[in-house]
């Protein structure tokens, strides 16, 4: 497998046909400024699709079940967020991204006011599905970010935007926990609401103008991708082998409120959101990972993350009876997922010359991973406790590796 940087090298000569010169400069939408509005809007809509796994129990002690029974939302919106993914993130490659992204906020926005009013869980996990479906602005502007970022730096670019991502999904435990004590689930979701459509919209605004020239059908990505998968080693690997480590990652953290609210620990759900600090420390790896996979590419970056995750999940199985043990498996398990994604999702943006359908079949494999592995995590709980949860986590982890581990990773 080549290096990210040589990939990027290739990538850029796209076919001119695909997307005319931007209104602006590159240098003007590539600074700092620019980039941590993206980072933070892609951390606020990425915190949408977690909320439910740090409400859970509360959820359930509102519509009077136990929270092992109402799992399956978390599971729901990942599900919603992958569909979303695939129908909207490869319309990047052909239409403008300015009102997209500002129809898509709306939409997110008015979903999330359903999901604070929802009467019962049905209800719930229909708003969750639609609010994770509409809140796949980040995997829009991860590819803009790449497109116009330098060839030597590109990685390092795509880097600053998945820790502002995962601080929103880290963050998303520890102030949707301590939000939903203080005011209740509800007020979490109207919250989020608010914080969306605002970002949202000011981050539409910012967005360089585009004219795209649209080739075939509106959601003629979509058709795509299988083709695309096969004439791509690279990207197949990217695909599975994120959503291995996207599913361990998954299956533990969506099922840590049940272990720390249970008997083992009977914390309160905000204690236990206090908890995602540790997690969010770990975002400091992304810079210093993108530097790595700039120098060194993404195929070593990426198994070095692996190992740090196959020492994470024997931490987790010990931290159902030793707390220490889960802070530092959650740190390292932080820290191996958010290295991985930035070195995958750098390749998976640079191998081919369609960079936003590219980036759907990356994150849709992740994320459908990552669905699948907190619906199995929800029974295997209820049935094995904690080392059921932390078996899923091993199984995806195994799965995704040796997936891939016969292929070549040269060309």
């Amino acid at each position: 497998m080549p290096s990210a940087t040589s990939v990027s090298s290739a990538a850029g000569t796209r076919p001119a046909h695909r997307l005319r010169a931007p209104d602006r400069a590159p240098a003007t939408s590539s600074g700092g400024p620019f980039l941590l509005l993206i980072a933070v809007c892609a951390g606020v809509t990425a915190a949408n699709v977690y909320l439910a796994a740090a409400l859970l129990p509360l959820i359930a002690h509102d519509f009077g079940t136990t929270a092992s029974a109402v799992t399956w939302i978390a599971s729901t919106a990942q599900f919603g967020y992958a569909a979303g993914l695939l129908f909207f993130a490869p319309l990047g490659d052909r239409v403008n991204r300015r009102p997209l992204v500002a129809g898509l906020s709306v939409a997110t926005a008015a979903a999330l006011v359903g999901a604070a009013l929802a009467p019962g869980t049905a209800a719930l996990a229909a708003a969750v599905f639609t609010a994770a479906a509409a809140t796949v602005i980040p995997q829009l502007l991860v590819p803009l970010v790449a497109e116009r970022a330098p060839a030597d730096r590109r990685a390092r670019h795509v880097a600053a935007v998945v820790a502002g991502l995962f601080t929103g999904i880290v963050a998303a435990r520890v102030v949707g926990g301590l939000a939903g004590q203080a005011f209740g689930w509800r007020w979490v979701y109207a919250g989020s609401a608010v914080l969306t459509l605002a970002l949202g919209l000011a981050t539409a605004l910012a967005l360089p103008a585009e004219r795209r020239t649209r080739q075939g059908g509106l959601f003629s990505g979509v058709a795509e991708l299988p083709g695309l998968l096969r004439r791509s080693p690279a990207l197949w690997r990217a695909c599975l082998r994120q959503a291995g480590m996207f599913g361990a990652w998954s299956a533990l953290w969506t099922s840590l409120a049940l272990l720390l609210t249970g008997p083992s620990y009977g914390l309160s759900t905000a204690t236990a959101g206090l908890f995602g600090l540790f997690g969010l420390t770990s975002s400091a790896v992304a810079p210093p990972a993108g530097g790595l996979v700039d120098r060194f590419g993404a195929a070593r970056v990426v198994g070095a993350a692996y190992l740090l995750t196959a020492v994470a999940v024997p931490l987790f199985w010990l931290g159902g009876h030793v707390l220490v043990a889960l802070f530092a498996a959650s740190i390292a398990l932080h820290a191996a997922l958010v290295a991985s994604q930035v070195a995958n999702q750098t390749l998976a943006l640079t191998t081919t010359s369609t960079p936003a359908t590219a980036n759907t079949a990356y994150v849709v494999s992740g994320f459908a991973g990552g669905a699948l592995a907190s619906a199995a995590a929800g029974p295997a709980f209820g049935h094995w406790g904690w080392t059921g949860v932390c078996a899923v986590a091993g199984a995806w982890l195994v799965v995704g590796w040796a997936a891939t581990a016969g292929r070549a990773e040269r060309r």
